[in-house]
């Protein structure tokens, strides 16, 4: 069983770690787990610092039965129902026992229990794999694009002058619906 609480600003160096380590070492890793199309980091102490800043914005840490720290997700109230997941990470050590799931899950929940009617999250529209993942789990493309934000290196290096975000969306089941 997951349960998410909200991070401490002391936490935030090591969330910083463990995403870099997901999203971009592939050591260890499964290779669609990898954002393999960026090289470099998924994030840092400026950028994580200017998200929460965003009204709405929480960063949740997940944590096992025991207590242990599994992983993280990032969600943002955008109003009226509408939440936008972003950042779900699973420690690497831990990934194919179903955890990404779970957190996923979980998040879900959370956002629920605050008036969540709708998830929203972006994927790199070039990754099949971890889109059809999504997919399996109730999510479908919008039709919206976002573009990737070249230029900026807080989100890396780009490998490719294509990448654009595909939105994904999915309803969110009522409690006691």
């Amino acid at each position: 069983m997951i349960r998410l609480t909200e991070a401490t600003t002391e936490e935030h160096g090591e969330v910083i770690a463990l995403t870099n380590r997901a999203y971009r070492q592939a050591e260890g890793q499964t290779g669609w787990k990898v954002e393999s199309l960026v090289a470099g980091q998924r994030i840092d102490a400026s950028l994580l610092a200017e998200d929460l800043a965003a009204p709405g914005a929480v960063l949740l840490v997940a944590r096992d039965g025991a207590g242990a720290r599994v992983g993280h997700v990032r969600l943002d109230d955008q109003g009226d129902g509408v939440w936008y997941l972003s950042m779900l990470t699973v420690d690497p050590a831990r990934q194919d026992g179903g955890l990404g799931r779970e957190i996923l899950g979980a998040a879900e929940a959370w956002a629920t229990a605050r008036g969540g009617a709708r998830m929203q999250m972006s994927v790199l529209r070039q990754r099949d794999e971890l889109i059809a993942w999504y997919s399996r789990r109730g999510y479908a493309p919008t039709g919206e694009e976002k573009p990737f934000p070249y230029g900026d290196a807080r989100f890396g290096r780009p490998t490719r002058d294509d990448l654009r975000f595909l939105v994904l969306e999915k309803a969110l089941a009522r409690a006691g619906g």
